[in-house]
């Protein structure tokens, strides 16, 4: 693959090497670029924690710190990287007289002619064009069983720039792919375990006289682990990734669970703490300013959001440094606004959805406790569905805006 950035938007971009030299559109800015004969991306590891870092060639030599770690690194340059090799190969069939282009690494291998259809041998060294006739093999499958066709060349000119699996485009409208985020297999699962466990409260309770006890001590880790997964939905968002990310409990390292969760709580408090402190000591005596309680409030509401973000990617408290917040909210003013109308519209949908299925769960089960139980699923049903929903649209703003919050600085 050849890992390039765009020269309008900066996007990385990562294409076959068949379509080194070719122009294409960047997938994100629609600008046209032009695919380079070599990679332009350095890929490396962090010698501290192995997290993968991947920056653009002209930070090369330069000295930064690991997004993850935060320990000192310094980028390598392309030259001290091992390159692969991106030369295509070009020969002739000798059956159709076809020419034929495939990656340098398909040399002595079997493929199919993508124009004639017979299994060819691609020549195993360097060959004039004019004399390089590739060998026709029958098709016997005893012979290629071990040897899979490449696939049929793409028709030359101008190709369309495809990304990387992790930053895929939409197949639907972005309203409505937004909200099935929550749709992949372990993003269903977590919320149909998190919305039934007031069945399984209820079952515990009755199967023995310490299920009261019990169903505290789950409700509590279930809640650690929720928190902590709304948190990898922002950061597998913030790479490019449309559904909700797969994380097998076996993998779940439960002392990050609980920095996590707290990392969320010291963040509500960063924001929400004074203008709550101030109408608790201000409702004493009677003397609450509503402009000084509505500014604190307002103070609050609009930089939580980029608050979340900041802690996730920096995976510290450091991310809330005010100047960095204020700054990063300034420099993508409008679209933040976005942002923030829908973090809080999801959660002005959530109680519209709530009070709207009252009578719906009355008319299916009456007054009974089976219809408590099953108004109780719908709710944490709902109310998970819209968290890692909201996650997914911070995580997508950072993927969007990364370069305009420069937080890799």
């Amino acid at each position: 693959m050849i890992r390039f950035a765009c020269s309008n938007c900066s996007r990385l971009i990562s294409v076959d090497e068949k379509h080194s030299g070719k122009k294409g559109k960047c997938p994100k800015c629609g600008g046209v670029v032009v695919v380079p004969e070599r990679s332009t991306v350095i890929e490396f590891a962090c010698g501290s924690c192995g997290h993968k870092i991947r920056v653009p060639e002209r930070h090369g030599g330069k000295k930064g710190a690991c997004p993850k770690c935060k320990n000192p690194v310094v980028v390598p340059t392309l030259e001290e990287i091992p390159a692969k090799s991106t030369k295509p190969v070009r020969f002739t069939c000798s059956m159709c007289e076809e020419e034929i282009q495939v990656p340098e690494n398909s040399r002595g291998q079997v493929i199919e002619c993508p124009h004639c259809g017979c299994y060819v041998e691609v020549p195993s060294e360097e060959i004039p064009i004019g004399k390089a006739k590739a060998t026709v093999q029958m098709r016997r499958d005893n012979e290629v069983a071990d040897k899979k066709p490449e696939e049929p060349q793409r028709p030359k000119g101008e190709v369309a720039v495809e990304e990387s699996a992790p930053a895929g485009t939409r197949s639907l409208p972005w309203p409505i792919d937004i909200l099935l985020y929550p749709t992949s297999i372990p993003g269903v699962g977590t919320v149909a375990g998190f919305a039934i466990l007031p069945v399984v409260f209820l079952g515990l309770m009755r199967i023995c006289c310490m299920g009261g006890l019990a169903s505290w001590i789950i409700g509590k880790v279930v809640w650690l682990y929720v928190l902590w997964y709304f948190g990898e939905c922002i950061r597998e968002s913030a790479a490019g990734e449309l559904r909700a990310p797969e994380r097998p409990g076996g993998s779940v390292d439960w002392g990050e669970v609980v920095w996590s969760v707290l990392r969320f709580v010291a963040c509500f408090l960063f924001f929400f703490g004074p203008q709550s402190l101030y109408v608790y000591r201000a409702s004493s005596s009677a003397e609450v300013n509503p402009v000084l309680s509505w500014s604190l409030l307002t103070y609050g509401v609009l930089f939580y959001p980029m608050g979340i973000l900041a802690v996730v990617m920096f995976e510290s408290v450091r991310g809330l440094n005010p100047i960095l917040i204020f700054r990063s909210i300034v420099g993508t003013f409008l679209p933040y606004c976005g942002v923030v109308a829908l973090f809080y519209g999801l959660g002005v949908l959530f109680v519209i959805g709530i009070i709207g299925s009252i009578p719906a769960v009355r008319g299916v089960a009456g007054d009974s406790l089976l219809s408590f139980l099953l108004f109780i699923v719908l709710m944490r049903a709902g109310f998970l569905w819209l968290l890692l929903v909201a996650g997914h649209l911070l995580g997508r703003f950072y993927w969007r805006y990364e370069e305009k919050l420069n937080w890799n600085a």
